[in-house]
């Protein structure tokens, strides 16, 4: 179903990409039989990328934070990882994510992987010291939220729409600060743009692309309420409150690339309209609310 909506969704951006394109051709804004192109180009390099960090994510995500797949346990501890993964990701209907450890002091873990059904989980070694058995449970049952919530997937999509947008205005405002410049010269008319143009897109495209940040920050804060809910929902609100407690001790880390921040346990420090994860404060304030009085 979430492959369906991606779908139907790339197909309704690129369905109104090509009725914008072709109202600005119609007006007179963009040059004739230029727009097709730049319409193909926003398209594929919008979502092009997306895509393919997507599909890359669980090797890129090994290869970098150089995680230790647990293919068969060596030790009492790397069984119990992969029995509570198992038990989370039965419960939460998703396939058995791969389970695996990386080396670094700070407490933190993620999720990755280019669907329900092929995913990572990972842990830090500072996070098995720092924390007790039932928080380690509640941050794996959280990253298991976030796979079966789709995220990574979900994510994928608004980055791809964002990006196309972003490809496709700046170069539209890029086109009508250059007529404006060239008063509608034959460049023009042959679709080459001047100066004005490239200077003109390389800004928009810095601007628009910070309220495109925005926009992902947003959502990443959102979904990772909702992953909170989960885990508390696989353990208890009481042990996702306390797990995310002592990472609120341990002070904000950020040992994740920033390709898997936003799938990490806690982020790294940064402004908060920016940032892809709500105070901790914040997150173990909904969780205490959320937890039954004794």
């Amino acid at each position: 179903m979430r492959l369906l909506i991606l779908i139907a969704t790339n197909l309704a951006v690129s369905l109104l990409l090509g009725l914008v394109f072709l109202g600005l051709e119609v007006a007179g804004v963009l040059p004739q039989g230029q727009w097709a192109g730049l319409f193909v180009m926003a398209t594929v390099f919008g979502f092009g990328g997306s895509f393919v960090s997507l599909l890359l994510s669980k090797v890129i995500a090994k290869w970098s934070m150089r995680v230790h797949v647990i293919d068969a346990p060596a030790s009492e501890s790397e069984a119990w990882l992969v029995q509570t993964v198992q038990q989370h990701a039965a419960r939460a209907g998703i396939g058995q994510p791969e389970v695996g450890i990386y080396d670094s002091p700070d407490p933190n873990a993620f999720a990755t992987g280019w669907s329900r059904d092929h995913a990572l989980v990972a842990v830090s070694t500072g996070l098995l010291r720092a924390m007790r058995p039932e928080q380690v449970s509640a941050v794996l049952g959280h990253e298991v939220s976030h796979v079966a919530n789709g995220d990574m997937v979900t994510l994928t999509l608004i980055q791809g729409v964002l990006n196309t947008f972003v490809i496709f205005f700046s170069r539209v405002i890029g086109t009508m600060v250059d007529a404006a410049l060239s008063g509608g010269d034959r460049d023009r008319d042959r679709g080459r743009g001047g100066i004005g143009y490239f200077i003109t897109v390389m800004v928009a495209q810095v601007v628009l692309g910070l309220g495109a940040s925005l926009i992902v920050a947003w959502f990443s804060r959102y979904r990772e309420f909702r992953a909170d809910a989960g885990g508390a929902a696989l353990t208890s609100p009481r042990e996702m409150a306390g797990a995310l407690d002592s990472l609120r001790r341990a002070g904000e880390g950020a040992d994740l690339p920033e390709s898997l921040t936003a799938f990490g346990i806690h982020g790294g420090s940064i402004a908060k309209l920016f940032a892809s994860h709500p105070p901790l404060e914040e997150r173990i304030a909904r969780l205490m609310a959320a937890a039954p009085t004794r």
